[in-house]
């Protein structure tokens, strides 16, 4: 038995959604990009952003709010709450999930438990690496970047360069000296 949808009826898709959300001039979403997009949370896809191929967009838990000239690449998956700023460039295959199951009611199967949320912010021009993970509650600070393949479970710093499982910040940018720095 299944219990419950994740994908909205085809008469929302249609002719609800695209009458309450906002779609910025240029912005695109590919045709093979799965689209969740519920009308009971907002939805905003910026100016001249594009949604790749074989994407996954959901806000059935929380907003989902994605700013203008961005990029989501490739077999991204982003479920809200999540807002993303501009000029932000995410890789092949990365993870956004503002999503958590609990599980600690073990008299009832995890997957008919509740589910809790937490806001992912990415803010302006960040680059985030082929493969990486965000967590839910998690920022990511301005012009940072993420290493591909990394899991981010604590926010980052703005102009930080971070890495690894859980990821560690090994780099920022001292405006003093205008330099990229290592974090010691």
């Amino acid at each position: 038995m299944i219990v419950g949808n994740a994908r909205p009826r085809w008469w929302v898709r249609w002719f609800v959604t695209p009458f309450i959300h906002h779609r910025g001039k240029g912005s695109s979403i590919r045709w093979s990009a799965r689209a969740d997009i519920f009308p009971f949370n907002k939805f905003s896809l910026g100016a001249n952003t594009t949604i790749e191929d074989f994407c996954t967009v959901n806000n059935g838990v929380g907003h989902l709010l994605i700013g203008d000239d961005s990029r989501i690449g490739l077999g991204s998956v982003l479920i809200g709450p999540v807002t993303i700023g501009n000029q932000v460039i995410l890789a092949q295959n990365i993870v956004l999930s503002g999503l958590n199951h609990t599980y600690t009611d073990v008299t009832i199967p995890i997957r008919l438990q509740k589910v809790t949320t937490a806001p992912i912010i990415v803010e302006d021009e960040v680059w985030i690496g082929a493969n990486a993970v965000i967590t839910a509650g998690v920022t990511i600070g301005k012009h940072s970047v993420v290493a591909g393949g990394s899991v981010v479970t604590k926010s980052i710093p703005p102009y930080s360069v971070a890495v690894g499982n859980p990821a560690r910040v090994i780099k920022k940018y001292d405006f003093e000296k205008g330099e990229w720095v290592k974090v010691s």
